[in-house]
């Protein structure tokens, strides 16, 4: 009888090697066969064995992407060869990661799927600019949600979102941040109320942007900021690092708000 292999989905966390669980070190230096994202760091795979096969599989928004089921067809046939196989993905495979359609997938066709949660750039983001998602002060919950829906009628109530006292962090909402910030807008959130943008966040290309919502279009336009970044509304963006704070470019947002 042939042995059969298994896939872990292992989440990269979101930049920094240093970042990495033990237990995705550990996955990652078994794999036979690694299926890699783009945003995935290429100093991780320092911890691959030699002999693995590494397989570049990206899917960035706007760009050519490998199609998801060539790499769900992929993943099914090293499994069958007996391989173990890494699908090695940025963040945590289990927050806009398409994990839970991937096992779903897996399962159906036999295969033993694992799981090893990365952290995700919605937690580290912030973080890297001394923003905590919740504070006893400012916000008593966070919310994570994509600005890009699976289809036009996916996309969030955000309406609804508006009229709720918690931290918003969105992913992949650059491309849409004038609609975002209209239809908030429009559902009540203040104009004053502060965000952040934080490119590439940990990694050393890492770039932010502090403004309000009612700036938060053309302060994103004249800045140098792209995808993938992560996008933080909500009062905790007050609690920043003065370093980032005082910036010149943003510093009259900030006296607007009251904060030195």
């Amino acid at each position: 009888m042939e042995k059969q292999g298994k896939v872990v989905l292992v989440g990269a966390g979101p930049g920094d090697p240093d970042l990495l669980t033990v237990k995705a070190v550990k996955a990652i230096a078994a794999a036979d066969v690694l299926l890699v994202d783009d945003l995935v760091n290429p100093a991780i795979l320092d911890h691959a064995r030699f002999d693995a096969r590494i397989v570049p599989v990206g899917k960035r928004g706007g760009c050519q992407s490998t199609p998801q089921d060539f790499i769900e067809k992929l993943m099914i046939s090293e499994a069958r060869c007996g391989n173990l196989v890494v699908r090695l993905k940025g963040g945590d495979p289990f927050i806009f990661g398409r994990g839970g359609e991937e096992r779903a997938h897996l399962e159906a066709a036999g295969i033993t799927v694992e799981v090893v949660n990365g952290i995700s750039s919605g937690l580290a983001a912030p973080a890297s600019l001394g923003i905590p998602l919740t504070h006893r002060d400012w916000s008593q919950g966070a919310i994570f949600v994509t600005g890009h829906g699976k289809t036009a009628d996916a996309n969030p109530d955000w309406a609804t979102l508006a009229k709720l006292d918690m931290t918003l962090v969105i992913y992949m909402g650059v491309a849409r941040c004038a609609e975002i910030q209209e239809s908030l807008l429009a559902g009540g959130k203040s104009a004053m109320t502060p965000v952040a943008v934080i490119q590439s966040a940990t990694s050393t290309k890492q770039a932010q942007l502090i403004t309000t919502l009612g700036e938060l279009p053309a302060a994103l336009a004249a800045s140098t900021l792209a995808s993938p970044s992560i996008i933080v509304i909500g009062d905790v963006v007050r609690c920043a690092r003065p370093e980032f704070l005082n910036e010149a470019m943003h510093r009259k947002y900030f006296a607007m708000l009251g904060v030195q």
